[in-house]
């Protein structure tokens, strides 16, 4: 979210105040990630600690949580868990919000910064020991499962009939619009290749393990200390692990390197693994298909937004560019493998 939300300041720190005795002197809004429904805050205390605020409207599961406590706890150090409340839960709520807190990591991103090859087999060792955890029962009970579900396919199809037949007075949705006829035909085929692959899967589940399921550049906080951090576990799920190891190669980790370069490091640290490699395309193409639906349904269903519905639309677009996410996903396997 690059606006912050309508919310008084000093209703955040009230919460912060009730729910965990930290007195915070100074809230700063930090206009990061792309999620419209999540907000962040710098807060500082009088006696120097610094803490990360982490705001979340609408449906909230406690799973987002739980996976990653229980990861710091076993041990792999890449995971920033959340701080407990006074009553030990790990969130708060405020007005129409979850609140979460969490230690404040001095970096940047992975789009903002290049990993190093230390840091690349870093992260690819943190993955290796998260695909290989053993969930507690209780805990793996409340993790959903893959289902290869069309949902999302279905709705870019559905939005590729709406553009043909709406009209849109604003200038970014009438943008988008524009650029969806433009690219039908590739758009098609990409959703057509998801669907072939997901069938198959579908058909013949693989195993599964414990998946972060949105791995990207912005999502690898690199510390000024030099240590790689794995964050915004909002939905992880019991998937093969491709739904992963997708991300390496895939266009989404900065454009820093080439995709081969990337994969030789990622496995470097991550280990021997036996790649289905169309389950990997499934999880490439499926991303992008993904992403164009929630753009879809940001922009052409509402006006609302502000300063992030530009950037929406330029993320939606650059899937498109020559050597894009689209190219790499199509790219994976030879048609008909």
């Amino acid at each position: 979210m690059l606006e912050p939300p309508v919310l008084p300041h000093d209703l955040l720190i009230a919460v912060l105040q009730e729910e965990w005795r930290i007195d915070a002197r100074q809230l700063a809004f930090l206009p990061l990630g792309a999620d419209l429904n999540s907000a962040v805050y710098r807060v500082a205390t009088p006696n120097g600690a610094i803490f990360f605020l982490k705001l979340r409207a609408g449906p909230f599961d406690e799973i987002a949580l739980a996976v990653p406590k229980f990861l710091s706890d076993a041990g792999i150090a890449q995971i920033i868990p959340p701080l407990p409340t006074l009553s030990g839960r790990l969130w708060a709520t405020s007005g129409q919000f979850t609140a979460i807190l969490y230690p404040f990591v001095e970096g940047l991103d992975g789009y903002r910064v290049a990993l190093s090859d230390a840091q690349w087999r870093q992260f690819g060792a943190a993955m290796r020991r998260i695909h290989s955890a053993t969930l507690p029962a209780e805990l793996q009970a409340r993790v959903p499962r893959e289902t290869f579900s069309p949902r999302w396919r279905d709705t870019v199809r559905a939005f590729l009939v709406h553009v043909d037949q709406q009209t849109y007075p604003d200038p970014i949705a009438a943008q988008l619009a524009t650029f969806l006829a433009e690219k039908r035909s590739e758009i098609l085929e990409l959703v057509e290749r998801a669907d072939r692959l997901g069938q198959a899967l579908r058909s013949s589940p693989p195993p599964v393990v414990l998946c972060h399921a949105d791995l990207h550049a912005g999502n690898l906080l690199i510390a000024e200390d030099g240590n790689v951090y794995i964050v915004d576990w909002d939905d992880p799920i019991l998937a093969p692990r491709e739904r992963d190891l997708m991300a390496a190669g895939s266009g989404l980790m900065g454009g820093w390197r080439t995709a081969d370069d990337e994969e030789r490091l990622f496995y470097s640290g991550y280990g021997d693994a036996l790649v289905d490699p169309a389950a990997l395309m499934y999880y490439r193409c499926e991303r992008i298909v993904a992403d164009i639906a929630v753009y879809c349904q940001q922009l052409l269903l509402t006006d609302e937004g502000g300063e992030d519905r530009p950037q929406a639309l330029r993320y939606l677009m650059s899937n498109f560019a020559p050597g894009g996410t689209i190219e790499l996903a199509m790219g994976t396997v030879r048609p008909g493998d």
